[in-house]
């Protein structure tokens, strides 16, 4: 059996991006003759974002982030920092709205459909490089419980996120009951440290794991998240401090009114 080897670099030579870009194209050329069947494509969503003219004025940032959000996770005593799930499912702060690497006076926004541009990435540049590759769509997020930030997969086209183990046994021969590791992020989470953060290399291309990368129409990104029915922090803070609330008035409620 062949030792185990994972290569990653990133692709110099991709221009600032801007709406309307030819994303495929782009890549394309950074990649010239490069790609290999089994290599996955990490791409900096901001790209994405920017191809799709995501961008508002800065003023409008509170606006967007209100636009963007479907639910307040978490918030602190000031009211500026906010855990929010965004219109995607997505838990993160200010829904994912950003003024990093972007133009002055100006702030971007997630992509529209990060899978649905995830498998339109890969579906073109198998088309144009003749490699059978995969696509990731990768967003810096923080963790609960852990300081710093990471890379994760939000969108995804031809690759497997999760990856079932379950009913598998470990080296010891001990039944593996429920380890389901998420590749994609771990995928993107390694790109990350090609790409880093200031350097203007939003692509990277991850070699060595071509048993991820599949069919156009595999489950994307969004299956990663946690259904609120198995989710056991998927109340927010304010919804708690509410059902407390209202759990107290109820029973201190004389019972002619309850």
């Amino acid at each position: 059996m062949d030792e185990p080897l994972l290569q990653v670099w990133a692709l110099p030579g991709i221009p600032e991006i801007e709406p309307g870009a030819d994303l495929v194209a782009v890549i394309a050329d950074a990649a010239g003759d490069t790609l290999r069947d089994g290599d996955i494509l990490v791409v900096t969503s901001k790209i994405v974002s920017k191809a799709e003219g995501r961008y508002r004025p800065a003023a409008e940032r509170d606006a967007a982030v209100a636009e963007e959000t479907v639910r307040i996770v978490a918030e602190d005593e000031t009211g500026r920092i906010r855990i929010v799930e965004s219109r995607l499912g997505i838990i993160a702060a200010a829904a994912g709205v950003d003024a990093s690497n972007t133009p002055e006076g100006r702030i971007l926004l997630l992509p529209l459909d990060p899978d649905a541009s995830a498998r339109a990435l890969a579906a073109g540049l198998r088309e144009r490089t003749g490699a059978r590759v995969g696509v990731l769509l990768s967003d810096t997020m923080g963790r609960a419980w852990r300081d710093g930030q990471t890379d994760c997969a939000i969108g995804a086209g031809g690759v497997i996120v999760l990856e079932d183990l379950r009913g598998s046994v470990d080296s010891a021969g001990r039944a593996l009951a429920v380890t389901v590791p998420c590749v994609a992020d771990e995928v993107t989470a390694a790109a990350d440290l090609v790409k880093r953060k200031a350097t203007g290399l939003p692509v990277a291309v991850v070699r060595g794991r071509g048993d991820l990368v599949g069919a156009l129409d595999l489950p994307g990104a969004r299956s990663i998240l946690r259904a609120a029915e198995r989710d056991l922090f998927h109340t927010g803070a304010r919804e708690a401090f509410a059902a407390g609330r209202a759990s107290v008035t109820k029973a201190h409620d004389p019972p002619s009114a309850r």
